[in-house]
């Protein structure tokens, strides 16, 4: 099978381009001059647009409306869309059929229908359609994901993740970030990668349970900000989520514990950066490789930058030397995962 975009095995330069311009915009465009050319960005901001667009010395657009405009005008082979949740699908849909590949942060989208016309988008128009999930790339993670693939723990009996982070006011005043419309939920914004480690390493959910609250942001955000959740696997192995973005003053922790046959592991630290501990049978994880540090963003940490890991399959794939690392439909999944919790979910 010829995957699409196999007609750039020589293409000396990618050309990207970026739609949303705010923080997480930024990482991606440092990322793509380093391994291509950014040659445009969108904002309906008008300022933001025009300071990512002086930064890179790339060509400011105002409206989506041009996204045509944009692709043809400036000849884009790839865009990231960077814009608030709620608008993904639109984004992504609008790109794919102006003709680029898309790489799409996460959450893929805040529904599984608008997941659904995205990937229907994307083999319509035999584009990729990548879905950013770097956690994946974090070493003590990439360690425990080889010592499931060898069975090193045997049988898995439950799963334990633990997400302790702070979100403060200041973090939603004026801002898309709570709303229901635009963010979704605090598990699409802040925890969705948790969501999917969660179906990477241990497979297809089969039952969850969940209790939410907005026990600290109150008349601040529209959706929850903790809950506990429980989850039935298809393996039979048992898990619980507890998260919640009440930290005081600072992220504490985001951390994995797997309990299995043969071994207990614990990947912990601030954001899946340590490993913590474990006890296997006749077995001991060798040690990971160093980490990188978070993304900054002001008054906050977010997860490990490895979106140069991210750039970096981008590029593969679009050589044809690569599979994508993170699919749609490991995107949509995640999704719908977490559509499932809130549709199940009892509010306190």
């Amino acid at each position: 099978m010829i995957l699409p975009g196999r007609e750039h095995n020589m293409m000396p330069l990618i050309k990207f381009g970026i739609i949303g311009c705010g923080q997480i915009a930024q990482r991606h465009a440092s990322r793509m001059q380093e391994r291509g050319q950014l040659l445009a960005v969108c904002d309906i901001v008008q300022e933001k647009a025009e300071q990512t667009a002086d930064r890179y010395k790339a060509i400011p657009f105002f409206t989506t409306v041009d996204l045509l405009r944009m692709a043809n005008e400036t000849g884009i082979n790839v865009i990231a869309v960077c814009s608030p949740n709620g608008w993904h699908a639109r984004h992504v849909i609008q790109a794919l059929e102006a003709g680029v590949h898309v790489v799409c942060e996460k959450p893929m989208a805040i529904s599984s229908a608008d997941c659904q016309k995205m990937m229907a988008a994307a083999k319509a128009n035999d584009r990729h359609l990548f879905i950013v999930k770097q956690n994946r790339f974090n070493p003590p993670v990439i360690a425990v994901k080889q010592l499931l693939e060898a069975g090193k723990l045997g049988k898995i009996y439950s799963i334990q993740v633990n997400c302790c982070w702070n979100r403060p006011p200041a973090y939603y005043a004026h801002s898309w970030h709570g709303t229901r419309v635009l963010d979704g939920g605090t598990l699409f914004t802040q925890f969705s990668h948790f969501i999917d480690l969660l179906y990477w390493l241990f497979g297809n959910v089969k039952t969850v349970d969940a209790i939410l609250a907005n026990a600290g942001h109150k008349g601040i955000i529209e959706t929850e900000d903790s809950g506990v959740v429980l989850f039935e696997f298809d393996s039979g192995a048992i898990g619980a989520l507890h998260y919640t973005v009440n930290s005081y003053e600072k992220n504490m922790e985001g951390s994995v514990t797997v309990v299995g046959e043969h071994g207990t592991v614990k990947i912990g630290g601030q954001y899946l950066n340590e490993l913590e501990y474990e006890a296997i049978k006749d077995y001991s994880i060798p040690e990971p490789a160093p980490g990188k540090k978070p993304n900054e963003y002001g008054f906050y940490k977010g997860s490990m930058s490895n979106h140069d890991k991210v750039y970096d399959n981008v590029v593969a794939v679009l050589q044809g030397r690569e599979e994508i690392a993170t699919g749609m439909e490991e995107g949509a999944k995640t999704v719908e995962i977490i559509e499932k919790i809130y549709q199940t979910a009892r509010w306190v």
